[in-house]
């Protein structure tokens, strides 16, 4: 819910500025086929921690992260595209509610490149939303324990299906602003070896992701 509200509220503040600067600025281009349109947004990555457990009890809850996204889409025609969509996240692992109690596991990054298929509405007019449907393939790496009695922590890699809502809104010219949520459906098994020995989880941490930013059409 927060990550909602910060996507919507900055595109909304973002939209009342942007009459101004159309103004005095060259017409909008809008989105044609046969064209690439590059992305650059700032995103909150929040975990949902959906059904989780491991071997001594509780359940599994990663935090949420802010960072910088990428993307590049291109359109097959005015109204359908292919988005590629590349960040990473550094977070921490907790095991919450164990035999011990609440304990921090461990830190990773996460590379989760994601691949959509788009439907652009009104790809002609300033204010042109999408939704998208697609795969994501999660990467884990550097991943460290946090604690001395943890010795080793990994988390296995994941494929699954990314859902994608969003507008683009042509500011003037071919610079866009961008306003977008994926929610992508993310299972894991994880590891941790103790001094008191090994410690498996599995869960789903299901990712919402939330962001804002701005687009140039080539």
């Amino acid at each position: 819910m927060r990550a909602r509200l910060l996507a919507f509220c900055m595109a909304g503040c973002a939209m009342i500025a942007a009459p101004a600067w159309a103004a005095s600025d060259d017409a909008p281009v809008g989105k044609q086929a046969g064209t690439f349109m590059v992305r650059l947004r700032a995103i909150d990555v929040i975990p949902e921690n959906n059904a989780s457990s491991t071997s001594v009890g509780g359940h599994v809850r990663a935090n949420d992260q802010f960072a910088p996204e990428a993307d590049i889409s291109y359109f097959f025609t005015d109204h359908i595209a292919a988005e590629l969509i590349a960040a990473t996240t550094r977070h921490k692992v907790r095991a919450i509610g164990t035999g011990a109690g609440d304990v921090t596991v461990g830190s990773t990054w996460v590379l989760p490149p994601t691949v959509t298929l788009q439907y652009h509405f009104r790809p002609h007019q300033r204010f042109s939303p999408y939704v998208g449907v697609g795969v994501n393939a999660t990467f884990f790496y550097s991943a460290s324990p946090d604690r001395p009695t943890v010795t080793h922590v990994s988390l296995r890699n994941s494929v699954g299906p990314a859902l994608q809502v969003g507008f683009d809104y042509n500011v003037s010219g071919h610079w866009f602003l961008n306003a977008d949520v994926k929610q992508i459906f993310l299972n894991t098994h994880a590891e941790a070896d103790t001094v008191l020995g090994r410690v498996t989880a599995k869960t789903s941490l299901d990712p919402l992701v939330a962001g804002v930013g701005v687009g140039y059409r080539f």
